[in-house]
């Protein structure tokens, strides 16, 4: 069985968001690799021409999330 997972690396440790399909000391074979930022997933929908770091800080500003002005 395959499956894709998200999971969070805290303290050295990487987290499943979610429980996992498996039994207890079940033996599974892992590859990780990074999820891109908004920024990255979005770049190329609109017309920008600044910098790479404008727009990442821009997409990841906590003061410029839209759900925060609410």
């Amino acid at each position: 069985m395959s499956i894709t997972i998200e999971a969070v690396y805290e303290n050295g440790v990487l987290k499943p968001v979610r429980a996992l399909p498996f039994v207890e000391h079940q033996k599974v074979e892992i590859t990780v690799k990074a999820v891109p930022g908004r920024a990255r997933k979005t770049a190329g929908l609109m017309g920008w021409t600044g910098s790479q770091e404008v727009a990442d800080f821009i997409v990841t500003s906590p003061e410029l999330d839209p759900q925060e002005c609410e």
